[in-house]
């Protein structure tokens, strides 16, 4: 038997996510939502959804005593970031007035505002970018198989990553600019929409991680 592990720190749309993974992951996977640091630290593999406010996450992370855990599950692991559990992985976001993140990669979180005000194309764009859109895939990664590039993915956020690595983007959606929308590099992946609410590409995504080696 293998685990998965969903960090629970009072953030993200746990129930959800856990069930999409149960629903994909063959029968000896055990997917638990948990915020024990030794049953993250002993998973095989580790998943770390969020959604709210950058702020929000990295002070719920802090309480639960949580901040090195993520830190060592995305050096030692298969990992799958989701929505804010991607955002956070970067150096600092714009929200908040300015909120210090992970550090797990050096780059920063912006806001669309200040793509909407300089979008030249006319298009009328609408904060948060809420609903589906296109993720181009830009490499070739194991969680991509059977998924098509230009798959259409549902989206909640009026932040985006901007990596300042653009060798970590393997997935790219146009909202205003052409932005990073999913990252990866040696045993970590992460997307800023939410794969248990993308029907069937979703549910492929969720379904190859649950049998990615990390590699």
């Amino acid at each position: 038997m293998s685990l998965i592990a969903i960090i629970d720190y009072g953030m993200g749309n746990l129930r959800s996510v856990s069930q999409a993974l149960n629903h994909v992951a063959p029968s000896s996977v055990t997917v638990e939502i948990t915020s024990d640091k030794e049953t993250i630290l002993n998973a095989d593999r580790v998943v770390f959804p969020g959604q709210g406010a950058a702020r929000d996450c990295m002070r719920e992370l802090k309480n639960y005593d949580l901040i090195d855990v993520v830190k060592e599950s995305a050096k030692t692991k298969p990992f799958f970031g989701i929505c804010m559990g991607m955002q956070v992985l970067m150096e600092r976001s714009d929200e908040n007035e300015g909120v210090e993140c992970l550090g797990q990669y050096k780059g920063e979180v912006k806001n669309f505002a200040q793509v909407i005000e300089q979008n030249t194309t006319g298009e009328r764009l609408k904060i948060p970018h809420m609903g589906w859109n296109q993720i181009h895939q830009k490499t070739d990664h194991p969680l991509w198989h059977g998924i098509e590039s230009g798959s259409r993915f549902y989206f909640v956020h009026s932040y985006y990553v901007q990596p300042e690595d653009t060798a970590l983007i393997t997935g790219e959606t146009d909202y205003g600019i052409a932005y990073a929308s999913a990252i990866a590099k040696d045993n970590v992946f992460a997307i800023q929409a939410h794969p248990e609410k993308s029907a069937e590409d979703g549910l492929q995504l969720l379904k190859n991680f649950t049998q990615w080696d990390g590699k």
